[in-house]
């Protein structure tokens, strides 16, 4: 169960950063837009909790979100990924105890 709950909070924590990002695309041209960034700190029982914060300067990069958004989705798969495969295992284990 552990690894379920880590893979789910990584995909929160995916979702969360492309939202964000999202959110500074549609503003790239709003005059002193101050960009949202996410903060990504570890849980104690294991996975990854994610703040959203202002950053303290105005301005939003297109290349800088461009990058965000695909580091972003590569989590967000590689986190189904291994939710994906826990499913499968238990579903397997499930078919050898019946």
């Amino acid at each position: 169960m552990i690894s379920l709950s880590t893979a789910l909070s990584g995909i929160s924590a995916a979702n969360e950063r492309l939202r964000a990002s999202a959110h500074n695309v549609a503003n790239l041209s709003t005059e002193n837009f101050k960009r949202e960034t996410v903060e990504l700190t570890s849980l104690a029982g294991g996975g990854v909790g994610a703040t959203s914060r202002t950053a303290e300067n105005p301005g939003v990069a297109e290349a800088t979100e461009l990058v965000e958004q695909k580091s972003a989705t590569y989590a967000f798969v590689a986190n189904l990924r291994v939710l994906q495969t826990q499913v499968r295992a238990e579903g397997a284990m499930l078919d050898i105890h019946a």
